[in-house]
Formats: structure tokens, sequence, C-alpha cells
């Protein structure tokens, strides 16, 4: 994993660059989660591949147990991927009332993220 860092309004911002998923399960979303609060970065930009599949069937509920941590931290989150190809209606709906708030952003790409974090 690498972080590529970007300040924007004066808010340090983690990109991540990594092959494999950085998200498997709990566990390492809460380290992840906890690294991330320690380096002193007030939000994260996750590509869609960084994360398991499970993390996006909403039954699992893996994306609630993982997406609390970041509330847990106050640290927003951006998950950077084609969303209009989702098909589960309920993972539509997640993403839609996620974009309304301020925490978790569904983007579709990093410079839509940033901006996003600009707001």
């Amino acid at each position: 994993m690498h972080i590529i860092e970007h300040i924007v309004n004066q808010k340090l911002i983690a990109s991540i660059a990594s092959d494999i998923p950085v998200i498997r399960d709990v566990e390492s979303g809460t380290d992840f989660v906890g690294e991330i609060y320690y380096l002193g970065y007030d939000a994260v930009i996750l590509d869609k591949t960084h994360l398991v599949a499970d993390f996006f069937d909403l039954k699992t509920k893996l994306a609630g147990e993982i997406l609390q941590k970041f509330s847990n931290y106050r640290l927003r989150l951006a998950l950077v991927g084609n969303w209009e190809q989702e098909t589960s209606s309920s993972l539509q709906d997640f993403i839609r009332e996620s974009n309304a708030g301020r925490l978790i952003y569904f983007a579709s790409s990093t410079e839509d993220a940033l901006k996003k974090f600009c707001s």
C-alpha cells in the first residue's frame, strides 16, 4: 500500500494506491482506519478494488461495520468506482443516501472525490 497525499482546504487527504484489497474484513478495516487516523489524515480515497466484494453485498454487514469505524474517527471517505454498473437496488439506495451526507461519498474519479472534499 502506498499513500499519495493531497491537501485540500488545509485538510490532509490520503489517496491509496495498492494492487490488492486493503480492506478484506472487519479487522483489516479497523487496522486501516486506525493507521490513517494515527498518520493525521482528515480523509481518505479508496478505489473500489481496494475492498473485497463482500463489502458491497450489504447483507454481509461488512460495509456497515467498516463505515462505522470511519464515522467514529470522523474520517471522511470517498470510494472511487463505476457505481452506475451496480445492479443491486439496495446498494444504489445506499450510495444515494451516502452521497447526500458529508462523511461517505461514492465518487466516479479521484478528481471527483477531491472536489467533494472541497465542499
